[in-house]
């Protein structure tokens, strides 16, 4: 749990620094800065804004860099500069370290946004990452597999687009990358497939809760983006020459996908009556297929964000879960992070029997809450949930306890 952060030159937050409890809530003005303070949280997690991808963007007028570190509640501290030309200095103890996934591992971050909520009409990536941000904190194996994934499909993308027509020594070059693309690919769905079984009955019991008369129609299902059941480097082969043609591969796991689907059962009544017999008709019942499409297509704009919200919600006791079974098998119970759930506006985007479920439900997991709100109507569902939570007001980019 972040126990201090301080914040300097992200946006209109010059110089911040607070002390944060289990829960937080920020409120403000818009542009106040409320929603710049979690994106500094965000960036020391991710490495990256939800916000924009250019540092340039969110480092303050005339400012050089931005620094976001934070103080965990173990003692352990996580720091990371960002220059304007991209440049990242990390730091884990006060000493540098060299991959995100470092502090990434130490700071689970959670993030529930307006910009979430349009997951189910936009491309696979999204949804993807997803998928990864739990098989990444769930599986050890998995980053370095997706590492040398993604560093091979660079390398054969980049040839692809160079030339419509290889020369002997290219062919030779590209099946070797296939051969790796493969081997990578054949360990990264294996670990999708393990989290994403064990994600279900999660996705299910949080549907119940937020959209109970659909939960019979909803299901999930997960598409590792190439056929599995032959080995890829085959497929890529087969593919080889319309991926020339195009200049980048069409298949494999960065093409996977997260589908919500509709069930729709439909059947036909025909029912026979006896004229004598009237009380006990015989029913002849006709059942058609079941009829399956995107849930996208089928809900509501309010009920869409319902769902996303039960998408993003049912991961973290999946999480918290896996790291108590871990913990069954390692004794060092320092070394498990608490994860940090961000929600930006949700009083604008849920109405309050959804934002009523939401909180309780994260009052009862070990995790720490940070979510900003335009007004104060929040507080008393949050005193309610939370025993000691801190409010903090945000006015032109100055934040002020006022608990």
């Amino acid at each position: 749990m972040i126990e201090r952060l301080q914040i300097s030159h992200l946006r209109n937050l010059t110089q911040i620094s607070l002390e944060p409890a289990a829960c937080n809530i920020i409120i403000g003005a818009n542009g106040s800065g409320k929603t710049s303070l979690l994106e500094a949280i965000f960036l020391l997690s991710r490495g990256k804004s939800f916000r924009h991808h250019q540092p340039k963007r969110y480092i303050q007028h005339h400012q050089n860099n931005t620094t976001v570190h934070a103080k965990l509640s173990d003692g352990r501290t996580l720091a990371i500069q960002k220059q304007a030309d991209a440049t990242t200095i990390l730091r884990l103890n006060q000493t540098t370290v060299y991959n995100q996934s470092i502090l990434t591992e130490q700071l689970p971050t959670l993030l529930i946004d307006p910009s979430t909520m349009d997951m189910l009409e936009q491309g696979s990536a999204s949804r993807r990452q997803l998928l990864d941000w739990l098989v990444f904190h769930m599986k050890q194996g998995f980053h370095p597999q997706w590492m040398a994934y993604q560093r091979l499909l660079k390398q054969r993308n980049s040839l692809l687009k160079s030339t419509r027509y290889l020369t002997q020594v290219q062919l030779a070059e590209l099946k070797s990358w296939d051969k790796g693309l493969s081997n990578h690919a054949a360990l990264i769905h294996h670990y999708r497939e393990q989290v994403f079984t064990e994600w279900q009955p999660y996705f299910a019991k949080s549907i119940l809760q937020l959209l109970p008369s659909y939960a019979k129609q909803l299901s999930l299902s997960y598409n590792a983006g190439y056929d599995t059941s032959v080995a890829l480097d085959v497929q890529l082969n087969e593919r080889l020459e319309q991926d020339l043609q195009l200049g980048y591969t069409r298949i494999g796991n960065h093409r996977a996908d997260i589908h919500v689907h509709w069930r729709s059962d439909e059947s036909i009544s025909d029912q026979t009556t006896d004229a004598r017999t009237a009380a006990s008709a015989n029913s002849i019942q006709t059942k058609l297929p079941t009829l399956k499409e995107q849930a996208a297509n089928v809900l509501s704009r309010g009920e869409k964000k319902l769902l996303i919200t039960a998408l993003r919600l049912s991961q973290l006791p999946l999480l918290l879960n896996d790291e108590e079974s871990s913990d069954s098998l390692n004794d060092d119970l320092s070394s498990k992070a608490t994860p940090v759930v961000l929600l930006d506006d949700i009083t604008a985007e849920l109405d309050d029997r959804a934002i009523e479920i939401l909180l309780s439900t994260l009052a009862q997991l070990p995790c720490q809450v940070f979510m900003t709100s335009l007004t104060d109507d929040i507080l008393p569902l949050v005193n309610e949930l939370w025993s000691q939570p801190n409010t903090f007001h945000v006015k032109q980019g100055k934040i002020s306890f006022t608990n």
